[in-house]
């Protein structure tokens, strides 16, 4: 069916050190169709200077594994196999100035990373008419993409999305305008 893609791998250890099955031992039967990690190959690599490829499994001298794969593309609102982020955190008020938050003991919680009170304050002074002006993003990757390029894609389309939200109301606003005139 349209969007499967048959990958392939034969790999064997025949060394005393484990051998590591990534997704740079897989061969695509369609050149459009790699693993993201795989664009890159040696070009980048992790800060401990490993490649930058999704490990399947690891084998021992002797092991042999022959696999046979099928990609297909999906979307995480289908299903959350699809997603690229095992945990996404956010925070906007780390002094709790706001109080959208109430403490029942506010000296007994843990400060924030990005809390810029003084060691013997356990909350900012209440601000009634402040807004959350600084949003902090956690963002924890599952390894396939960057939590940059999640974030920086996760733009493009939001961008892409209210734009074509804007397309569409003009378009109705210029429709109302005819029947009108």
């Amino acid at each position: 069916s349209s969007g499967i893609n048959a990958e392939y791998g034969d790999v064997r250890c025949n060394e005393e050190t484990p051998r590591h099955v990534t997704t740079r031992d897989l061969i695509s039967s369609n050149l459009k169709c790699i693993p993201v990690t795989s664009k890159v190959r040696d070009h980048e690599t992790h800060g401990d200077g490993s490649p930058d490829d999704i490990l399947i499994c690891k084998l021992r001298k002797g092991q042999h594994l022959k696999m046979k794969m099928y990609a297909r593309k999906g979307f995480s609102k289908e299903h959350n196999k699809w997603s690229p982020c095992s945990a996404v955190g956010f925070e906007y008020d780390p002094d709790n100035a706001l109080r959208h938050t109430t403490y029942p003991m506010a000296s007994e919680w843990p400060k924030s990373d990005y809390s810029e009170l003084e060691e013997e304050q356990s909350q900012a002074v209440y601000e009634v008419y402040g807004k959350p002006e600084k949003f902090w993003y956690n963002i924890e990757s599952i390894g396939s993409l960057k939590p940059e390029n999640i974030v920086l894609t996760g733009l493009q389309v939001l961008k892409k999305k209210l734009m074509d939200l804007q397309n569409h109301f003009n378009n109705e606003i210029a429709k109302e305008a005819l029947y009108i005139g």
